[in-house]
């Protein structure tokens, strides 16, 4: 890991009818991953297609490996590569024929890599896209974007729906891309768990706003759920509640602060959190 940023984002905002990305600011340092994750329509998929300007944002800055990502576009598109939730390619082409294409469409190509991944991914060369499974199909999507050598990855719930040992594979490919500690990726998933596994830093989007980062590390154990009593919830300080769930007669609460709380209030237990838990309590706030 090194210093320099591979994605920074200031004040990032972004309006539809009914939605805003609003002030988003975060940072990706190479050599990392970050997990961006946000219930459907937090605004995950739109702070990836203003990074790609796909979409014109409303306000903000945007800089990739220190280039702006609108004066110095093209130059940042060489640099980056992305998997979306669907395969992209025709379901004519085989994996073969579609290295050809893109070796032809893509500066940098890297044809060896690009088989080596087949052969890794175990995908047949000769097999058309429309007889993969969509575990191959996201296999094949990420082969053909690492194959152009990219600094930068994002990927937009490229793992959903997949089975587990699709998604360990693909996990440990992303781990061994910033493995050199000059790349970076950026995952966007609803899978928690898979983040837990392989993200440095989270990032939590809840309606178009930024209401979480850190290190994931750092996150996991600043945070403790709390099962108790209505009557023992009454006594802990507010301070401390980041979200709460209650019952007639239990009640359930995410702690910020664990140490210092477990310090205050000895007799109530806290539970280590998941990155889901800490989503959900976040999101659903005091809900009776």
């Amino acid at each position: 890991m090194n210093n320099e940023q591979a994605i920074e984002i200031r004040h990032l905002t972004k309006n539809y009818s009914g939605f805003c990305l609003s002030d988003v600011s975060l940072n990706l340092p190479a050599g990392t991953i970050l997990g961006l994750i946000g219930e459907n329509g937090a605004g995950k998929s739109t702070t990836i297609k203003c990074i790609l300007n796909l979409i014109r944002r409303d306000g903000g800055e945007i800089r990739i490996f220190g280039l702006d990502n609108l004066k110095e576009e093209k130059a940042v598109k060489a640099r980056t590569a992305v998997v979306f939730d669907e395969c992209p390619f025709p379901e004519t082409l085989s994996p073969a024929l579609l290295g050809s294409v893109l070796s032809g469409a893509c500066p940098g190509w890297d044809g060896k890599r690009y088989r080596a991944l087949l052969e890794k991914f175990r995908l047949p060369e000769k097999k058309t896209v429309k007889e993969f499974s969509r575990g191959m199909k996201m296999k094949l999507s990420i082969a053909a974007a690492l194959a152009r050598d990219p600094q930068l990855l994002l990927l937009d719930e490229a793992t959903s729906g997949l089975d587990p040992v699709a998604r360990e594979e693909i996990l440990d490919q992303l781990l061994e891309f910033i493995s050199d500690g000059e790349r970076a990726v950026l995952l966007s998933s609803h899978i928690t768990s898979d983040l837990e596994k392989a993200a440095d830093y989270v990032a939590y989007l809840h309606g178009g706003k930024l209401v979480l980062q850190g290190a994931k590390d750092e996150l996991l154990s600043e945070y403790g759920r709390l099962a108790c009593t209505r009557a023992q919830l009454a006594q802990v300080d507010p301070a401390f509640l980041a979200g709460q769930r209650t019952g007639q007669f239990q009640c359930e609460a995410l702690v910020k602060r664990r140490r210092e709380f477990r310090r205050l209030y000895p007799d109530l237990a806290v539970d280590p959190v998941t990155l889901e838990d800490i989503m959900v309590f976040t999101a659903r706030g005091d809900q009776a």
